[in-house]
């Protein structure tokens, strides 16, 4: 299992066109990608689950990578959090 934590940066937070686009990202990859804040975690694979966690520039999320891809998984998640939020 992977695991790292991301202070997003971006303004606006976690908002549709990136959100889209981290889910196009994450379907291929075997390994479960989840995202959490706070008490609520859902499935990196569902855009309307992560638009509904509404996190805010300023808001820690912890994102858990686990299965037979995940370093891979994890480094290009981390990235793409890194450039994008």
């Amino acid at each position: 299992m992977k695991q790292f934590n991301y202070t997003i940066t971006d303004p606006v937070g976690i908002h549709a066109r990136p959100a889209g686009i981290l889910v196009k990202l994450v379907k291929p990859f075997a390994s479960t990608c989840k995202i959490t804040k706070g008490e609520k975690t859902v499935d990196m694979r569902k855009l309307m689950a992560m638009m509904g966690m509404g996190v805010k520039c300023g808001d820690t999320v912890t994102v858990t990578i686990e299965g037979a891809d995940e370093d891979v998984a994890s480094a290009t998640i981390e990235k793409f959090f890194k450039e994008n939020f």
